[in-house]
């Protein structure tokens, strides 16, 4: 293996690296994307439940009527925050899986190219 061969290889596992590194940040983003999105969705979760507790507050007509509708609204809100904690677990073994995939193909590939290139030494 000459110069040329040796600066032809380092460049060629160089504009891979970049490209793997630039595929990982892609998957980054778009995990962040979605991670962010369910985050939005627990805040609004939050804020309607203030809301609706505002609301019991200002037109129940007594304290009775207040607490029970305190615990139903809070009650609600239990079994919402179940849901959603169930579609985010849903979404982190995805995120998990992906980053798995990407991992796996890569260090394959990786493998490949130094397989390659010790083999030209």
């Amino acid at each position: 293996m000459n110069t040329n061969d040796t600066f032809k290889s380092v460049n060629e596992m160089t504009t891979k690296s970049v490209e793997r590194l630039t595929s990982l940040g892609e998957l980054n983003v778009r995990i962040f994307e979605k991670m962010a999105t369910r985050q939005m969705d627990a805040l609004n979760l939050y804020m309607d439940h203030a809301t609706r507790l505002t609301k019991l507050a200002t037109e129940s007509k007594g304290y009775n009527e207040f607490f029970k509708g305190q615990a139903d609204v809070t009650r609600e809100l239990s079994e919402r925050v179940m849901a959603e904690s169930k579609t985010t677990m849903q979404l982190v073994s995805e995120a998990r899986d992906d980053y798995r995939a990407w991992l796996e193909k890569n260090m394959a590939e990786i493998t490949g190219d130094l397989r390659q290139n010790v083999a030209t030494v």
